[in-house]
């Protein structure tokens, strides 16, 4: 994981748009790092989402909703031993995972709860647009 590399804060439409950089292009030379994405010229390999927590019957797999889209999330075992709840209101971030035929992964480096934030989902919406283009959208332009 190369942590040089921001995790950007995005929405799960967006997410899905990133595309697979080239290894000339990542910065990572090592195996067993992730793999690095492009969206718009940007190189990332961790994502920051937010959304209401989805969770499937076997309850081993949980999804985020952010209202554009759904992702699912790869919990380490620390996570799994906590309460999460379906409609609870999360912050995730973590690497980025596309998988051919399946739901796009996020492979949670750390998740929060925010149900008690009054607002949240509102003010959410606004830090990715502000992130996009305070950061994002100088860079893609240049």
């Amino acid at each position: 994981m190369d942590y040089s590399l921001a995790a950007l804060k995005l929405l799960s439409f967006q997410l899905k748009e990133a595309v697979e950089a080239t290894s000339s292009s990542s910065s990572s030379s090592s195996s067993s790092s992730p793999n690095a994405f492009t969206l718009g010229g940007l190189l990332f390999q961790r994502a920051w989402l937010q959304g209401i927590l989805v969770l499937l019957h076997d309850q081993e797999r949980l999804l985020i909703d952010d209202g554009t889209g759904v992702i699912e999330l790869s919990l380490p075992s620390e996570f799994r031993l906590r309460p999460w709840k379906a409609g609870m209101y999360v912050m995730v971030v973590g690497a980025y995972s596309a998988r051919e035929g399946e739901l796009p992964m996020i492979k949670v480096h750390k998740m929060v709860d925010l149900s008690a934030s009054p607002d949240r989902e509102a003010m959410w919406y606004l830090e990715v647009l502000e992130a996009y283009r305070l950061f994002y959208k100088p860079l893609i332009e240049e």
